[in-house]
């Protein structure tokens, strides 16, 4: 069995609802609003069908967060709907197999509620946040007590990188250009939210922590030489602070969290360069499928296709494959099919 565990979707009722409360989100929002799979059911459906029955798919709520769509009196009712909707698609639907819970991050205290709900009521297999919320980082510790829940039901964060076109590349400029803010700035976000959770020691805190990355954790693989050796010198490159201190309180070797704490997903788009790249620095105990779908460049299954395609490529045993396509999926989320 093939477990794609991270498909975008809109259903109906959240699609409708977002819309009205939020009807001109540019850039990131201009593109979700244009890909009818994402709300079309019989569209998914059909193009779902060329992969089989042994093709299923975790489902996701798509960017734009929750946080940035509505203010946070009206976010929880957001996701509640979300929450449910997909819940019931998943009952309802054999293709779907699971899903990952939508927070209200502006609203905390709506947020650690809905986040026991989806769990224990809806059967949710994790919850999905973003790089950033609002713009802060994700070791603030207005976050920690959803980090305290996750760790206790020791279910998987599924964590989607967001950056506005508004983030400009350079500080003389006002806007990022090209969508670099999205090619570029995504990946390295990715980077930079591992690295604040890493640093800040919230994995000491919160042990059993695991953290799904979007895209095989965006610019990390490829840097592992400066994040693991480079950083062994975290320090010597500063001098208003001793940040030796900072390697010194965590309790294992810093790498050793990047490889342990953190998963990647498959998701990058047919690239069969990033995908061995990602596999080497997570290992195939870390590794999962997934293809970001429906957000093929022709709203069609490519990138499902061009995913399963790298993977069946990769010198790697049967074993290897099947953890990658099913078993981590399954362990990881407590997913108990029948292949």
């Amino acid at each position: 069995m093939k477990i794609d565990i991270y498909n975008h979707i809109f259903p109906q009722k959240y699609f409708d609802k977002m819309i009205e409360v939020m009807p001109h989100h540019e850039d990131i929002g201009k593109r979700v609003r244009n890909v009818p799979v994402l709300v079309d059911l019989d569209l998914r459906f059909k193009m779902l069908e060329e992969f089989g029955d042994d093709y299923r798919q975790v489902l996701s709520i798509a960017a734009p967060p929750l946080e940035l769509v509505a203010k946070p009196e009206v976010s929880p009712e957001l996701a509640k709907i979300a929450n449910d909707e997909m819940a019931e698609l998943v009952n309802k639907y054999d293709r779907f197999v699971g899903f990952t819970a939508s927070l209200p991050l502006n609203n905390m205290e709506a947020t650690i509620k809905e986040t026991h709900r989806a769990i224990k009521e809806l059967g949710a297999n994790g919850v999905q946040i973003f790089t950033n919320f609002n713009g802060q980082p994700l070791d603030v510790p207005e976050l920690f007590p959803l980090y305290e829940v996750m760790n206790g039901y020791q279910l998987p964060i599924w964590v989607h990188p967001i950056r506005p076109a508004t983030f400009a590349d350079y500080v003389t400029e006002d806007k990022s250009k090209y969508e670099i803010w999205w090619t570029l700035g995504w990946p390295y976000d990715t980077g930079v939210m591992m690295s604040r959770l890493v640093f800040s020691g919230i994995f000491d805190k919160y042990p059993n922590l695991r953290i799904i990355t979007h895209h095989l954790g965006g610019v990390m693989p490829y840097f592992e030489g400066r994040v693991g050796p480079g950083w062994d010198q975290m320090g010597a490159r500063t001098s208003d602070e001793d940040l030796s201190l900072v390697l010194k309180r965590l309790k294992k070797p810093h790498l050793d969290y990047f490889k342990e704490n953190f998963y990647g997903d498959t998701a990058l788009f047919g690239s069969l360069a990033g995908t061995k790249c990602g596999l080497e620095f997570f290992g195939a105990d870390h590794v999962l499928f997934a293809s970001d779908s429906p957000f093929d460049p022709e709203k069609g299954p490519g990138y499902i296709r061009s995913t399963i395609s790298v993977i069946e490529q990769l010198d790697i045993t049967e074993e290897e494959r099947a953890k990658i396509y099913q078993s981590n999926a399954e362990r990881l989320m407590k997913l108990n099919l029948e292949t």
